[in-house]
């Protein structure tokens, strides 16, 4: 049995509409009864509500961890109880740096395996930690079966492979037609800087880094480097030690990215944040039906080993909420017939590297 925790939401309603069209018949749940009301109704639905937190709200820490000395989020008995005969949970409520702690911890103590579609490093750090846990406790924990992180870490597993013995690995996207309300608000509100992989550890780097043009499939592009998702899992998927990530941007973004830390002292302010987020809430809804179907996103990378010898590639995928929704549709079905060993995976390692090709079969 699947549920589909955050499925009134953008990227959520988008998971239980091709749910619904694979025939797969999840149980949506969250916290707002009205919201789940409406499309268990519409697609005739089971539903659960349950919030996520024993107390009020929950760690807002800027890292995607609870605070120095605090213990970690408890998950609502409610949750607990919400997740009864559950084979799967794909967790679609971000920000994910404020909610995928509980979710891993109320999965962990029930026997549910944990998906959720987000791109944050310090999520998958936490979850990567939950390794031994999940192991012990026969739990499959995935993160990140979107659009964050399957193409970029399934292209770097397969140009891993290609040339053994890489010491750096280069990913970058572009394309897309708008963010959603979750994405927005992790961008804004989820860290200060940026991050790379170096010598096998995580260290910040200002935002916007390092600037570079990318050859990406249709045309190049100039990029600039910021803390994608890889830079975590794709050490857990390639054992690459040195990883950078861009996006490419035009000119003004690259130039406002720069500018952010002059705002970061504002954004600590709890009244402003809590201004943006109504702001966000009121304006935006994420790109339309017509750009979801006719946008495409371009996906580079590039593996160096020590003696500079190079392999890169490219890829091109749909619009990147159409692809979030099939790619984490096909990886609960997968999860709910053939799951792979208990522990943390990434998506190449939980499905294979040429998981990503796959998933370009069912697009078209």
């Amino acid at each position: 049995m699947l549920l589909i925790y955050g499925a009134y939401g953008y990227t959520g309603t988008l998971i239980v509409e091709e749910c619904v069209r694979r025939g797969i018949r999840p149980i949506v749940a969250g916290r707002d009864p009205e919201a789940l009301r409406d499309i268990a109704t519409r697609y005739d639905l089971e539903m659960r509500v349950a919030a996520l937190f024993a107390g009020r709200g929950g760690s807002d820490s800027q890292s995607g961890l609870t605070p120095p000395g605090s213990p970690p989020p408890v998950p609502h008995d409610d949750l607990r109880a919400m997740l009864a005969g559950v084979k799967v949970v794909l967790h679609c409520a971000g920000p994910f740096f404020r909610t995928s702690a509980p979710m891993v911890q109320a999965c962990l103590e029930t026997g549910a395996h944990y998906l959720d579609i987000t791109g944050e490093i310090a999520v998958f750090e936490a979850c990567r930690q939950q390794h031994p846990a999940a192991r012990q406790r026969h739990v499959v924990i995935l993160p990140g079966v979107g659009f964050d992180v399957v193409p970029t870490d399934c292209l770097a597993a397969q140009l891993a492979a290609r040339l053994p013995g890489a010491s750096l690995l280069e990913l970058a996207f572009a394309g897309g037609g708008g963010f959603s309300r979750g994405t927005l608000k992790t961008m804004l509100l989820g860290g200060g800087g940026g991050a790379i992989r170096q010598d096998g550890r995580i260290v910040p780097v200002p935002r916007a880094w390092r600037t570079r043009e990318i050859p990406f499939r249709d045309k190049p592009r100039r990029a600039v480097t910021i803390p994608w998702g890889d830079v975590s899992t794709a050490h857990w998927s390639t054992k690459i030690p040195d990883i950078h990530t861009y996006i490419a941007l035009p000119a003004g973004a690259r130039a406002a990215m720069r500018a952010f830390p002059l705002l970061k002292p504002l954004l600590a302010a709890p009244a402003t944040r809590r201004l943006i987020e109504r702001q966000i809430d009121a304006r935006v809804h994420g790109p339309d039906k017509t750009t979801r179907e006719t946008a495409r996103m371009q996906v580079w990378g590039r593996v160096t080993h020590p003696d500079g010898r190079t392999v890169e590639d490219t890829l091109v995928t749909p619009e990147g909420y159409r692809f979030t929704a099939i790619a984490a549709v096909e990886s609960a079905r997968r999860m709910l017939t053939n799951p792979p060993e208990p522990g943390y995976h990434t998506p190449a390692t939980a499905f294979g590297a040429h998981f990503v090709d796959e998933l370009a079969a069912i697009a078209r």
